[in-house]
């Protein structure tokens, strides 16, 4: 099966950005923000909106990467780019490319919970509406309706191939 460009580009960025502004509305009184992006279009997007961000606003936001073994989350802890120390007391968004079930995130925020934040939302940039798991996003860029067959495959790190692929 060939794939289908459900965004391109310059789409992308746009939503990303769009998300950047609505995660500085709900947060506009804070000095720095945890941006932390799950490993691979996750953390690249969580990278991008750090930098959306700073061009926006005064907040700092600091991106960091969570790695997870998403295929088996629950044999592996959640390792994360920064000590645990550095999201006490912070408003922290959780980023991934794509929420299907809601299992990737919900291991993921499980950490998150055993130190006191101020807050923590989540951001996807594709809402597949398939969940599993209790996990509603805050902030998100497009959804779309698919058979729980199709893949959808976002690229946010390559200029030329940039945008989200339905396969």
């Amino acid at each position: 099966m060939s794939a289908k460009q459900v965004l391109d580009g310059p789409a992308l960025l746009q939503k990303i950005r769009r998300i950047a502004f609505q995660i500085f509305e709900n947060n506009f009184e804070e000095q720095e923000i945890i941006i932390a992006g799950i490993h691979g279009q996750g953390f690249a997007l969580a990278d991008m909106l750090s930098k959306h961000l700073a061009e926006i606003s005064t907040i700092h936001a600091v991106p960091v990467e969570i790695k997870l073994n998403k295929e088996v989350p629950y044999e592996s802890p959640v390792q994360f780019s920064a000590d645990m120390k550095t999201f006490e007391h912070k408003v922290i968004v959780v980023v991934d490319d794509v929420l299907n079930t809601g299992r990737t995130f919900s291991y993921s925020l499980a950490p998150f919970l055993t130190i006191p934040v101020k807050k923590l939302q989540v951001a996807v940039l594709i809402d597949r509406n398939y969940r599993k798991f209790p996990i509603a996003a805050d902030y998100k860029g497009y959804e779309l309706s698919t058979t729980i067959a199709e893949h959808v495959e976002v690229i946010v790190t390559d200029d030329v191939k940039r945008g989200v692929y339905l396969k």
